[in-house]
């Protein structure tokens, strides 16, 4: 099975508090987006991407313009309504994949195993959880959490979804992979994200 995937990249990222937008950081010498662009590249299951911007985000929307990808521009009035608004616009209708741009380590290899769990599980959205303490353990921070068969679990912004029920009001039935592995783990928040990520992927690139 082959899927469309979404890059959401049209966030503010306040929490950075730099005026670089988070996307473009540099990244272990190219910007972060690149990094998840990348992967998707690479990833067997993907069939097409787009990145998803807002007047938040003019210069990453330049960039990706100049890199030759495709780009919709959404309203920024929050996750939720602008990846529903992309979804709309790119008249998406089957499984999708969505994630986040600040998740440097992604590869290919780790989303082909995630479309490929949303195939079998039955359900009609999948999402990637990480356990809570596994980022604390390495100094990094919480921003979103969510709640999976009683636990709480860091959230790595990485789904799949059935669009079909995007814009649907009712109740979507949830499956999810729990996971401590550094292609979700390492997920980019805060500027002290940034240097223990950068850290953790020299040492792994050296290994």
């Amino acid at each position: 099975m082959k899927v469309p995937a979404l890059i959401m990249a049209g966030g503010k990222g306040s929490r950075m508090g730099l005026p670089t937008e988070k996307p473009l950081l540099s990244f272990l010498g190219k910007p972060l987006i690149d990094w998840v662009a990348g992967a998707i590249l690479d990833a067997k299951n993907v069939s097409e991407f787009y990145v998803i911007t807002s007047s938040n985000a003019p210069q990453t929307e330049k960039h990706c313009l100049k890199q030759g990808w495709k780009v919709l521009h959404t309203n920024a009035k929050g996750y939720h309504n602008d990846l529903k608004q992309a979804v709309s616009k790119a008249n998406l209708t089957g499984p999708i994949l969505t994630m986040p741009s600040d998740v440097p380590a992604i590869t290919g290899k780790f989303l082909d195993k995630v479309i490929g769990e949303f195939e079998v599980c039955g359900k009609d959205f999948l999402a990637v959880f990480v356990p809570i303490k596994s980022r604390q353990d390495l100094g990094l921070s919480i921003s979103s959490t969510d709640e999976y068969k009683g636990e709480w679990y860091a959230v790595s912004g990485i789904n799949v979804i059935n669009g079909t029920k995007i814009q649907s009001q009712g109740k979507i039935e949830t499956s999810a992979i729990i996971t401590e592995e550094t292609e979700v783990l390492l997920n980019v928040n805060t500027t002290k994200d940034l240097e223990i990520a950068q850290k953790i992927m020299t040492k792994t690139r050296k290994t």
